[in-house]
């Protein structure tokens, strides 16, 4: 018989069986397809930065998971990149720069209204401040302490901390560098100040059940109990919410908004080694509880989106998350309408709550959980104008929209969309794959983000036996195609500004992608594994058995930084389509002769054919690298099948 062609179509199709789909490419891990070939997706490297507090992360280069990044380049040419992440928001100046804490400080108490109290040979110190509004994780500053008479000195204590945990809503405690001794007897001092920085947030999202949990109120130890309908003081009875960012340009500054929380700027300072930390905006009528902000490109307004209504004091305001609200035309601190401005309000009507918004071509793009609206600039005297451009849809979370091309994407519940000037449903030869394998009650972890240098738009998601993010989906927007792997992500940016797409990993860490062939996270370097397997197809006419007994490879290994680069091809034959002896992943034909097994073959650079012995009446093909410093491609290899009879 004549040299059958391994050539299958570019994606990945699982709407169908593996048979069905003969002729189609099956299963992928860490590849995508450029010009319909597939290849082994690019390594990444860990940025070098690291923090600048004196309080150093346990690991990585930051406190918390990053869930949120921003980058921009300032007047004086410095390229920065903000960081939110579930305890801090940092700002970091340039490639391997310092990540400069700019986490914004919630409350200064007074001078001593904070006192002390050590345990002989305990590290564990007491910390008695009436009205602290901390919870567990939250960070602290001491100065002006005084030495408790011991080895916890001044120098110990005028330090930042982290609450280790919170014994009531006037006590909590913290760890000191060093074990107390029989000496430490004081209170340290009636000087004593303590500024909190903004509470922190939880990193997985959390259903809160129990007696106390939100409003039903009950028996509260260490605070004081609340009645039916009245609700629970903080820490008691529930968890803190998932952290998440949103933040933008505002010239050459920054704001950002924690989600149900208020506005703060962050400014530039003259001095490039000055980094101060970010101040919440509480002119007159600022919203103080809002779940996503941005800057308009027409005018420079700033939006606040899910946010409380005017004539709210901070300590009183109340959320309501259908209302749009947006500041005076070029002035962040000016928020109450007047014949003089153009501040103003707007409730949206189909949903719930607002999910999340998207500057587009013309129109900002508002979600609510029920509906897509088109916001435009209108001019004085309604400033801006809502229509609404699709109902009964979806989406899973508030970063999961991405717009390319003048084309905006995004996943919802169990499906994904697009938007080109009208709302579709985008196709997907994955839509099974993803939705009957996921974890929606963590779909507000979910990111989307681009690939631009090879046409991608990729998805993050939580699988749906995991808390945090484990895989991720790929629409080829160029050739309209799909792919899947895993991959542990909290954030992504593809920045115009960087020269790589930037990363966040879960163990604090910045990575650059598309740089190198491995795993640059660890030290020394790991390799990628990555593979992508066909779909069963006939061997021969598939009536009969055939029999394979040469590979004539097409790989090239283009960029590899080893001399022999080397990946393996794995034959799988099967004789009926439901044949699965043992495993999934081992759908081979048994008989008597040792032939009909998976048989795996190690190709290299030089390899001009392989001779094999494999039968079957269908086949599944698969290519892929386990070692380091491979990078390849595959081209359309080719197998010499033997008519081998019906048995």
């Amino acid at each position: 018989m004549p040299l059958q062609k391994l050539q299958f179509r570019p994606g990945i199709n699982r709407e169908s069986t593996t048979l069905a789909n003969e002729g189609g490419w099956f299963e992928s891990e860490k590849i995508r397809f450029r010009s319909g070939s597939p290849e082994k997706i690019g390594g990444w490297v860990r940025d070098t930065g690291l923090s600048n507090a004196v309080l150093a992360p346990p690991t990585g280069s930051f406190w918390g998971i990053a869930r949120a990044m921003w980058n921009w380049v300032t007047l004086s040419s410095y390229n920065l990149l903000g960081l939110g992440t579930s305890l801090k928001y940092y700002i970091q100046n340039g490639i391997g720069g310092t990540f400069y804490d700019s986490t914004p400080i919630r409350y200064t108490a007074t001078a001593g209204a904070t006192t002390f109290t050590a345990t002989t040979g305990s590290p564990i110190l007491t910390v008695t401040a009436a009205g602290h509004g901390a919870q567990q994780n939250d960070f602290v500053t001491f100065s002006g302490a005084v030495t408790l008479g011991g080895v916890i000195t001044a120098t110990v204590l005028n330090a930042e901390f982290q609450v280790t945990s919170i014994v009531s809503n006037n006590v909590y405690t913290i760890t000191a560098a060093v074990s107390a001794n029989s000496s430490d007897v004081g209170n340290g001092g009636s000087a004593v100040v303590a500024a909190y920085q903004l509470n922190t947030g939880a990193i997985t999202a959390t259903i809160s059940v129990g007696w106390g949990t939100g409003g039903w109120g009950g028996i509260n130890p260490g605070y004081a109990d609340t009645g039916w309908g009245s609700p629970s003081p903080g820490g008691v009875g529930f968890t803190t919410q998932l952290r998440l960012w949103s933040q933008a340009n505002y010239g050459q500054d920054l704001i950002f908004n924690p989600r149900s929380g208020g506005i703060y700027h962050w400014t530039v300072n003259a001095n490039p080694n000055i980094f101060n930390r970010a101040t919440q905006i509480l002119s007159t009528n600022a919203p103080v509880l809002c779940n996503f902000i941005m800057v308009s490109d027409a005018s420079r307004f700033v939006l606040a989106f899910g946010v409380n209504d005017y004539a709210g004091s901070p300590g009183a305001a109340t959320q309501n998350p259908m209302l749009v609200r947006w500041s005076d035309q070029q002035d962040l601190t000016s928020w109450t309408p007047a014949i003089t401005n153009q501040a103003g309000s707007y409730t949206l009507s189909n949903g719930s709550t607002i999910i999340t918004a998207r500057q587009s071509r013309q129109e900002i793009l508002v979600w609510t959980d029920a509906a897509l609206y088109s916001m435009q600039y209108l001019g004085p005297p309604y400033v801006w104008g809502f229509q609404i451009l699709a109902d009964n849809l979806s989406i899973a979370g508030p970063n999961v929209t991405t717009t390319v091309n003048n084309i905006t994407y995004w996943m919802g519940a169990d499906k994904f969309y697009m938007y080109s000037g009208r709302v579709e449903t985008l196709p997907c030869t994955l839509r099974s794959y993803v939705f009957n394998d996921i974890n929606m009650t963590q779909s507000y972890q979910f990111f989307s983000g681009t690939n631009e240098g090879f046409n991608e738009v990729w998805w993050y998601y939580c699988s749906a036996n995991s808390t945090v993010i484990d895989k991720y989906v790929v629409y080829n927007h160029l050739e309209r195609i799909w792919y899947y792997g895993t991959m542990g992500r909290s954030a992504w940016l593809d920045s115009p500004l960087r020269p790589e797409p930037i990363a966040t990993t879960y163990a604090s860490q910045v990575v650059y992608h598309e740089t190198g062939v491995d795993d640059g996270t660890t030290n020394p370097p790991s390799p990628i594994v990555a593979y992508v397997q066909s779909s069963d197809f006939d061997i021969g006419d598939g009536h009969n058995f055939g029999f394979v007994w040469r590979i004539i490879p097409d790989v090239t290994f283009d960029g590899s930084t080893v001399a022999a680069p080397a990946l393996d091809f794995t034959v799988r034959p099967r004789q009926f389509p439901g044949t699965n002896y043992g495993s999934t992943d081992n759908p081979a034909v048994y008989s008597l002769n040792n032939y009909s097994l998976v048989r795996t073959y190690n190709i290299q650079q030089f390899t001009e054919q392989v001779y094999v012995r494999v039968r079957g009446r269908q086949m599944a093909f698969k290519v892929g690298s386990t070692t380091l410093g491979t990078q390849w491609q595959l081209g359309v290899p080719r197998i010499e099948v033997r008519a081998d009879g019906r048995k």
